[in-house]
């Protein structure tokens, strides 16, 4: 089996009707529909689909058969003849025998939600990690739906719901897949080891790690660029960054730390897709401090927060310390402004402002090396003092006949890491 993921003809653009169907269900779960639907558009402008039209239907449950109800299915096969598109992209997960029964009375190509955004991260992976990631949540997602794409894949001209694992591959039977499943889960199972055994490097030497996440299109990319000078891609579309990106962020001390920027968050982030990412999005996990951007000028601005932190609860970083930027201040009105949290562990920023960011790497320094501690340390004790200035900022230095004292700004995590050694020469502590 070849292991090529792409298969694309992007000759013939899709040209599709996006359809959501809004529940009890849906309304009690929390999501606001008239939202989720303006974010399937920015989902399909970003896959690269020209929106024609817009369809919503309030019914108490989904049509078992059909999943919006045979009348709204006949005025959407008229809508199809009116606007000569190719596609249909729902804003919900459909069964294998929805798409079917779609596919037959409609004959376009039926899309959900959850296949949109794998197109998407199909079309952005570029390392290995992701290219593997990505065609595991394909193939997982698809195995149990095998049934009801068999339009989507013999459907000439490729594109959107096409990309990734190839027709060839699944036509192929379900025990195959499988192997293929199996297969990539043994190559992510090395890729995850090397990292985390490059995060076990990074912890013994001391380095310490920051990982900026936050809604998809916060501006976490343009952040970490302005941090960093870190040559990143950054455009104004949702999952812009893929793969997670590493950079040396140095603090006003002089003293510098890693800074990784990760795959944003979504609202009804496919399950698939989280499992298939954890690898990637487990630098949030190991990080010693999580850098939250969100954007301040977003109306939804307060359920991406939740959604961000219920994603990170599910990921097991949930109690890692954060610091809360409300990124894009320059795009908000005063009064918003003025509305946003303030105090300890937020800021108000714009990756645009060089004060801002000062006041970003300040912070970072108090949330990671907060406390000031004094040592004596022996002169003949070279180790101990490389320690100080590997773990901490040394920000005096002083010789007493055969002992030096240091000042040092270090968090107490480091100290309670370290402490052992380093206890019997302490003489205060001041924060």
């Amino acid at each position: 089996m070849t292991n090529s993921l792409y298969e694309t003809n992007t000759e013939l653009p899709d040209r599709a009707i996006l359809v959501s169907l809004t529940t009890q269900e849906v309304k009690n779960g929390g999501v606001d529909p008239a939202y989720s639907m303006d974010e399937l558009v920015q989902l399909a402008l970003t896959a690269g689909v020209e929106v024609a039209d817009t369809l919503v239907q309030n019914r108490d449950k989904p049509d078992p058969k059909w999943f919006i109800g045979k009348g709204k299915v006949d005025e959407l096969h008229e809508a199809i003849q009116d606007f000569n598109v190719t596609t249909v992209i729902f804003d919900q997960e459909l069964s294998g025998a929805q798409v079917r029964n779609l596919e037959d009375i409609l004959d376009v190509k039926i899309i959900d939600r959850t296949q949109l955004i794998l197109d998407i991260f199909a079309q952005r992976a570029k390392t290995r990690e992701g290219i593997i990631q990505v065609e595991l949540a394909q193939l997982t997602y698809l195995l149990p739906r095998l049934s009801g794409h068999g339009k989507n894949l013999s459907r000439l001209g490729g594109g959107i719901g096409t990309r990734g694992p190839g027709e060839s591959k699944l036509e192929t039977d379900r025990r195959h897949i499988r192997r293929r499943i199996g297969e990539l889960k043994r190559q992510l199972e090395e890729v995850t080891r090397h990292r985390k055994l490059h995060r076990e490097r990074r912890k013994e030497t001391g380095v310490v790690h920051l990982a900026l996440v936050g809604y998809t299109n916060a501006g976490k990319s343009t952040l970490l660029k302005a941090l960093t000078a870190a040559d990143v891609y950054i455009e104004n579309q949702l999952f812009a960054t893929l793969d997670p990106t590493t950079r040396s962020l140095e603090l006003p001390s002089g003293k510098e730390v890693i800074i990784t920027d990760t795959v944003g968050f979504i609202q009804n982030l496919p399950h698939d897709l989280v499992a298939a990412f954890r690898a990637t999005l487990e630098e949030a996990n190991e990080a010693d401090l999580i850098l939250h951007v969100v954007d301040a000028s977003s109306p939804m601005r307060e359920d991406q927060m939740e959604i961000v932190q219920r994603i990170l609860e599910q990921l097991g970083a949930g109690s890692t310390p954060q610091l809360v930027l409300f990124n894009k201040k320059d795009m908000c009105s005063p009064e918003r402004l003025e509305m946003l949290p303030s105090g300890k562990g937020y800021l108000k920023v714009s990756a645009f402002d060089e004060g801002d960011l000062l006041r970003i790497r300040e912070a970072v320094q108090q949330h990671l090396y907060g406390g000031t501690f004094t040592f004596r340390i022996p002169a003949q004790r070279g180790d101990l003092a490389s320690l100080l200035y590997r773990v901490g900022n040394v920000i005096d230095r002083s010789i007493e006949e055969d002992v030096i004292v240091y000042r040092v700004i270090l968090n107490q995590k480091d100290y309670e890491k370290y402490g052992s050694a380093l206890a019997s020469y302490r003489m205060e502590h001041n924060t």
